[in-house]
């Protein structure tokens, strides 16, 4: 899996099966992920624990993926197409 990022940074990513991941790592990861800046939740009423499960049920679903990008050697949460 390869894409061009819109500030031109090229990125050579591969896709890892979330329930490979140890449950604490991807929980660490999905925490991270959900409180980054621009991070837009809509209902500032949700916790912590709610969009962390939020994410969850979408990695379950199918809606998004962990893809570790290679470049940059750094893991991120995106959506499926």
């Amino acid at each position: 899996m390869s894409q061009i990022k819109s500030d031109g940074h090229h990125e050579e990513g591969i896709e890892v099966p979330y329930d490979q991941i140890n449950p604490e790592t991807l929980r660490n990861m999905i925490q991270e992920f959900v409180t980054r800046d621009g991070a837009d939740w809509g209902d500032a009423g949700c916790t912590l624990a709610d969009k962390v499960e939020q994410v969850l049920q979408q990695l379950r679903a199918k809606k998004v993926k962990v893809v570790f990008d290679l470049t940059s050697k750094t893991a991120n949460i995106v959506v499926c197409r």
